[in-house]
C-alpha cells in the first residue's frame, strides 16, 4: 500500500479547506503570543498553492512538494512562510520523481523537512514552535514503522503524537521566534506554528487513511 500523487494533492487541498476553517482561531491563537496574523497568513498562502493545483495534476509527488514550498514563500508573511516553505521544499528534495510514496518514504520527506526547519528556524524541542508538533510526530512514524504498521495506523500515531506536542506548549516559555519578546508571558498559551503543523499531520493522518 502507498500514498499515491493524486492522494498528495487530496491532502494539499483539504488542509487548504482546514486552514480556511480554522483561521480565525490560529490568529487567536496568534494573538496572544505573537502578530495576531498566522491564521491569515496560512490561509492566504494554501489558497494560493490552490490556484496552481491546476499545473500540478501531472506532476510527481517531489514537484508538487517544491511547486508548494515556493509558493508559500512568495505569498506568507511572518516565520511561517520561510518555514513551511522550507518542510515543502526538503520534502520535494526527496521524493523527485515519485508518483508514490511508501510509509519509508513519508519519514524520509516529513524528517528532511523538519530538519530543514530545525537549521533555518534554530528550534529544538520545547522551545514552543512548531518543531514540538513535529518532532514527537516524526518519532511516532518511525516507531510504527520499526514494529511493522501499515501506513494508516503509523499516520494515526503520528497525529496523535503531533497533537500531544502541541498541547504541551501551553505551558513552556517561548525560546524562539516573536513570542520569546514576551519572556515569562508567553506562558500558559498554545503555540500557533504547532497548532497549525498539528492540523497539517492530522490532515494527513485522515485523508491518506486507507491508502
Amino acid at each position: 500500500m502507498s500514498i499515491t500523487r493524486d492522494n498528495v494533492l487530496e491532502w494539499i487541498e483539504r488542509y487548504t479547506q482546514t486552514l480556511a476553517e480554522n483561521r480565525e482561531y490560529l490568529t487567536q491563537l496568534d494573538a496572544a503570543i505573537g502578530d495576531a496574523d498566522h491564521g491569515a497568513n496560512m490561509d492566504r498562502g494554501f489558497q494560493a498553492v490552490m490556484k496552481k493545483k491546476p499545473e500540478m495534476l501531472d506532476k510527481d509527488i517531489g514537484t508538487i512538494f517544491k511547486t508548494v514550498g515556493m509558493t508559500l514563500l512568495s505569498t506568507v508573511g511572518g516565520a511561517g512562510g520561510p518555514l513551511y516553505s522550507t518542510v515543502f521544499l526538503q520534502a520535494g528534495m526527496k521524493t523527485t520523481g515519485k508518483m508514490e510514496m511508501s510509509l519509508q518514504d513519508w519519514i524520509t520527506a516529513l524528517e528532511a523537512g523538519i530538519e530543514g526547519v530545525k537549521m533555518r528556524g534554530k528550534a529544538e524541542l520545547g522551545d514552543k514552535t512548531m518543531v514540538d508538533s513535529l518532532f514527537p510526530a516524526l518519532n511516532a512514524l518511525k516507531q510504527a514503522a520499526e514494529k511493522g504498521n501499515g501506513i494508516g495506523d503509523a499516520l494515526e500515531r503520528s497525529a496523535r503524537a503531533a497533537e500531544e506536542g502541541m498541547k504541551a506548549t501551553i505551558p513552556l516559555v517561548a525560546r524562539k521566534g516573536r513570542a520569546s519578546y514576551l519572556g515569562e508571558r508567553s506562558a500558559n498559551h498554545q503555540d500557533p506554528g504547532a497548532t497549525s503543523s498539528y492540523l497539517l499531520l492530522r490532515t494527513a493522518a485522515d485523508q491518506w487513511r486507507d491508502a
